[in-house]
Parts: structure tokens; sequence; C-alpha cells
């Protein structure tokens, strides 16, 4: 029988979940509304490499993992005692007494992480997120198993290489951290879905992130980058949340990025773009929320984004946009959050159907007709 002695998720997908919540709820209002984020899932996948090791190796792991610093702990139930493993607090096991989730969440973790913690060979979920950890042991890049790697909202300044050899990896939140680098290796992690690097020290968009093809999620919020949005972007043709906001961006908004066909989420807000609003964008159909307020955008808003039947939220506000603003607003049936203050430039009214439709809504001194 599995033991555990906290309650928490054995399910990938709520894992993943909880990595979007911290990435998308967790940046308040700037970011785009219309209702709930996407739900994500990650596959697992097939055939993972058969584990070594035994119920005693994984003792003598945790242990060591215990003796870093477990008297700071707010959770120990059970942990140097006899008791089987899976009724250590957040300590999960499979059938053969094997360790296969680990859950430090909020923890009081402090300082480094032994490197005993790479000989968990059965580990497929590890959550250290909410601590106060400032180094990770290169020695987790052996943990061939691993699908999660949850370790945002920490005090870490470097990202061990090694973690580009986990192969089965499909979930790796790494935000709210002190990362000035992504190591390149982890452009090797073709089987990951979300990564999310919010809240960092980052100067650029990392080009290793090109060859993640399998890339669902990817969250950039809150860094220091510079330089133009690149291109290749739009070769990533899984993504369905990509959010570059707050950060200082420059250039036009690659027209490519409208080859994202399943995108969901495109926030852009409070950075240095200039330019026209790509026309392309309006093929993004999946399109639910649409962010490019607080930049130097200019020109009429493109007749495309009248496409975007499916569109919640779109957030223009703040930018040199001028002509008219469209009648073709009024279609947009699904539209419940509008900002279009601050394009002094821009003439005309909101169309009378969207009164009752918008829940939230910044129109300055614009009036309805």
């Amino acid at each position: 029988m599995r033991k555990r002695a906290e309650t928490f998720s054995t399910l990938l997908s709520v894992v993943l979940a909880l990595a979007l919540t911290m990435a998308l709820a967790a940046c308040g209002s700037d970011e785009p509304s219309g209702g709930t984020g996407p739900d994500r899932t990650a596959s697992t996948p097939t055939a993972p490499p058969a584990a070594s090791g035994s119920a005693e190796t994984d003792r003598e792991a945790l242990v060591a993992l215990y003796n870093a610093n477990g008297e700071n702990w707010y959770r120990s139930d059970n942990w140097l005692s006899d008791a089987p493993l899976g009724e250590w607090a957040g300590v999960l096991t499979n059938d053969d007494g094997r360790v296969t989730e680990l859950n430090l969440n909020r923890n009081n973790l402090l300082g480094e992480i032994p490197a005993e913690l790479g000989s968990l060979s059965n580990l497929t979920v590890l959550r250290l997120e909410n601590n106060q950890l400032s180094e990770i042991p290169a020695e987790l890049g052996s943990l061939s198993n691993l699908t999660v790697l949850t370790l945002f909202n920490n005090d870490l300044s470097e990202i061990p290489a090694e973690l580009g050899s986990l192969s089965n990896l499909t979930g790796l939140t790494l935000e709210n951290n002190q990362l000035s680098e992504i190591p390149a290796e982890l452009g090797s992690l073709s089987n990951l879905t979300v990564l999310t690097l919010r809240g960092n020290d980052l100067s650029e968009i990392p080009p290793w992130l090109g060859s993640l093809s399998n890339l669902t999620v990817l969250t950039l919020r809150g860094n220091n980058l510079s330089g133009e949005i690149p291109p290749w972007l739009g070769s990533l043709s899984n993504l369905t949340v990509l959010i570059l906001s707050y950060n200082d961006l420059s250039g036009e908004i690659p027209p490519e990025l409208g080859s994202l066909s399943n995108l969901e989420w495109l926030v852009l807000d409070n950075n240095e773009l200039s330019g026209e609003i790509p026309p392309e964008l309006g093929s993004l159909s999946n399109l639910t929320s649409l962010g490019l307020g607080s930049n130097d955008l200019s020109g009429e808003i493109p007749a495309e984004l009248g496409s975007l039947s499916n569109l919640k939220a779109l957030r223009l506000s703040s930018n040199d946009l001028s002509g008219e603003i469209p009648a073709w607003l009024g279609s947009l049936s699904s539209l419940t959050d509008l900002r279009l203050t601050g394009n002094y430039q821009l003439s005309g009214c909101v169309p009378r159907s969207l009164e009752d439709q918008l829940t939230r809504s910044n129109l300055g001194d614009l009036t309805y007709c």
C-alpha cells in the first residue's frame, strides 16, 4: 500500500496547474483577465529507465536531507523514525517502499540541498518551492525518472547544467529566484512542456529555448530582458501561453508570432515595443487574452483582430494608437475585458453592445455609441 503522511497531489496535472497559477495569478491585475487561465497538463514520457537502489538507500538519502537543516522545518512528522518512509511528512512511496514524490513546499528549507538526494532513483515529483534554498546540487541531474521539479520562490542564483540530463522532465518552475543566466544544457529537455522563469534577473531571452519544441507554457515576466523579441519564438508551435511582460524589450512585435496557432495567452505588456500591431496576430484563432498595454505601439488597431472570436481580454492602453475605434469590437461576443485608455489619438466611440458585456474596462474619456 502507498503511504503518505500529509495530503498532497499525486497527479502531474495538478502540480503543473500550481506552476501556472504561480506564473499567472501571482502577477496580479497587470495580466489579462477574462476567465481562468488555460488548463495545462503534461504527458509523462513512456518507458522510463529502470530505477536502481533500494528503499534503504532512499531512507539514507532522506536522512541526509533532514540532517542538513531539518531542525528548522515546519513539518517533519516521523522523519528519522522507524516508520515506513511513506509515513514521513511530505513523502509518497510506491508498493515497494521506494520514494516517488517528495513535497517540501513551504517547509523552511535553508541553504543547500545535499547531494544524496540525487540517489532517489524512483523520484518522479520533487517540490521544493517557497523555501530559502540557495544552492541545488548537480547530482539532481541523476534523477532520470523525474517529471516535475518546482523550485520557485527561493534564493537560487545558479542552476546546475546537469539538470539538462533530466530527459523525462515535463515541468520546471524557476520563477522568483535570483537567476541571471540559465545553462544552455537545459535546451536538451525535449519533453519539457512547462517552463516558468518569471521574476529573475535574466537579460536576454535564452536562444536555446528554440529547441524546446514541446513547450506549451513559457513565462519570462519581470526579468531584465532587453533587445527584440526573437522571431524564432514563432516556431514553438505547441505554445499556449507566452508571457514576456514587465521587461525592457524593444523593437517591433515579430509577425512570426501569428504562426502560434495554439496560443491562448499572449502577454507583452509593459515593455518598450514600437511599430504597428502585426495583422498576423489575427490568425491566432484560439487566443483568449491579448495584452499589449504600456508600450510605444502606433498605427491603427488592425482589422484582422476582429477574427479573434474567442478573445476575452484585449489590453491596448497606454500606447500611441490612432485612427477610429473599430466597430468590429462589438462583434467580439466573448470580450469581457477591454483597455483602451491612454491612446490619445484614438477617435470615435466604443460600440454600445459592449456596455453590459464588459466586466472589466478602462476606456478613459471614450464614450459608448
